[in-house]
């Protein structure tokens, strides 16, 4: 008894996993059928619907056309040559054959057949396969009745219907009196043949084929256009709104953030020694190359503002406060570099002054999140820490960076400073004691000096770890030969 129920217990687990994995086998048929269902059904609706149009023009016809020509049959004749014949109209018979040859060539997919196995005499008989002769006799037994017959081919569906052609009262007058009719005791509501509209569409999988080219076009659309919206966007802003990450709706919260704010030296004076045009190329290339190297370390770009940048680190992706303090200095000492690239291929194109760009950052409290209304809003922070960090620019040198005690407090295990005076600032009741960036230390803790100066006759940015040994001696040659001029320019006489 023990050894069957541990049986039992051991059948239970393999018999259910069996049942559903025959229902998961099961669940494509399943789909595929009551896919098929429905395009059967959608198609007998679309053959009735037709079948329905076309007798009710025919009835209209007989009634309200026919009838009234037969009349007065001075006037004008009725007539299945009525092509031939002056003044002839076609009887309904042959209105239903035209009308099917102009619904059969307009819709590819729908065929339309009005045929009898009663022809007249001097016409060809006309074919029919098994189905029409069985609806024939289905319809003369039970005209109120509809045959339809559903067929699959590998890539199609077909749907044929088969409705009875009754004999009106004109119907009769004019078989039973026609000297080719093959017969002559007609009577109202007898079935003279059939009326078969025959619908054939693709298999469903061509339909769904269809319908994904139709969203794979509508994805391309939507991408890019999303694409275009992410060039307004952070991309840690765009990713986070369109993973649902974060609402679009006025909410703001309190972070702890660094922030970076830079300011071009001069830069309405150097525009007015410019052309629009060429100044617009530089400040794209600028702003271009200033924002590949913010993306490059993690920050969030805020905006531009002019020629200003607002960068801010530690949100929506923060790293830790420390690691967003480093962060963000590395971006500004790697920005300084770039900016000395620039002005070298710049100065190589003709320009006389090139941009010479004021750095600061702070790291404190900043409220940070959709500010505006509910119909336009912008995506910023604010707060007397972002102001700080604007401040702390002001008063560094053109090619220098200017942190915070804060932000140097962070970062100091990676760079070399040195503290400038204190200063007060509206809004910030604390004393803050600026400091110079001079120079970062690689992980060994070697120092990585910059040097950089720009005055006038003047310009100089040395990064040595950018050098290897044959470029610094042509570096001390050059500096060698710098010296010796300024030696000769002191001693020359006024």
């Amino acid at each position: 008894m023990e050894i069957r129920k541990r049986q039992e217990k051991h059948i239970r687990p393999i018999v259910l996993i069996g049942l559903v994995g025959l229902l998961l086998l099961g669940l494509p048929l399943a789909v595929w059928l009551d896919l098929r269902n429905l395009t059967d059904a959608a198609l007998q609706r679309q053959a009735n619907d037709l079948n329905s149009l076309v007798t009710s023009v025919r009835n209209f016809y007989a009634s309200n056309v026919v009838a009234r020509v037969l009349a007065a049959p001075e006037k004008t004749q009725v007539s299945h040559m009525y092509a031939t014949i002056p003044g002839a109209i076609p009887i309904p018979a042959t209105l239903s054959l035209e009308l099917g040859r102009v619904i059969s060539e307009q819709q590819r997919n729908i065929t339309y057949r009005f045929v009898s196995d009663f022809p007249f005499k001097n016409r060809a008989p006309h074919d029919l396969d098994a189905f029409e002769r069985t609806a024939l006799v289905k319809l003369r037994a039970d005209p109120k009745t509809l045959v339809t017959d559903v067929s699959d081919t590998l890539f199609t569906h077909r749907v044929r219907l088969a409705a009875p052609i009754v004999m009106g009262a004109a119907c009769v007058a004019c078989h039973n009196a026609h000297p080719e009719s093959p017969k002559h005791d007609w009577k109202i509501g007898d079935v003279r043949g059939i009326q078969e509209v025959s619908i054939v569409q693709p298999r469903q999988a061509r339909q769904i084929n269809g319908m994904n080219r139709d969203l794979e076009s509508a994805n391309e659309f939507l991408a890019s256009l999303s694409m275009k919206i992410s060039r307004y966007l952070s991309p840690q802003i765009y990713k986070s709104i369109f993973s649902g990450q974060r609402d679009v709706v006025i909410q703001t919260e309190r972070k702890k953030l660094t922030i970076f704010f830079s300011d071009i030296k001069d830069f309405t004076a150097t525009t007015e020694r410019m052309q629009p045009e060429q100044i617009t190329l530089l400040l794209n290339e600028y702003f271009t190359e200033m924002s590949t190297i913010a993306l490059r370390h993690g920050g969030t770009i805020d905006k531009f503002v002019g020629d200003a940048m607002l960068i801010f680190f530690g949100d929506p992706e923060t790293k830790g406060e420390r690691e967003d303090a480093i962060a963000c200095v590395r971006m500004a000492v790697d920005m300084q570099r770039a900016i000395a690239r620039l002005n070298v291929k710049w100065r190589n194109q003709g320009v006389e002054n090139p941009f010479r760009v004021r750095m600061g950052v702070n790291t404190g409290f900043c409220n940070v999140g959709n500010f505006g209304s509910t119909d336009r809003m912008d995506y910023t922070i604010i707060g007397a820490e972002a102001n700080l960090a604007a401040r702390l620019q002001s008063i560094a040198e053109p090619g220098h960076i200017v942190i915070s005690y804060e932000t140097f407090a962070l970062a100091r295990s990676i760079l070399i400073a040195h503290a400038m005076p204190a200063i007060t600032m509206k809004g910030i009741n604390r004393e803050i004691i600026p400091y110079a960036v001079e120079g970062m230390l690689d992980a060994s803790g070697r120092r990585m000096e910059v040097l950089s100066e720009h005055m006038s006759g003047l310009d100089l940015y040395l990064d040595t770890t950018a050098l290897n040994e044959s470029e610094s001696a042509r570096i001390r040659a050059v500096l060698e030969r710098a010296l010796a001029s300024l030696d000769r320019a002191k001693a020359a006489p006024a």
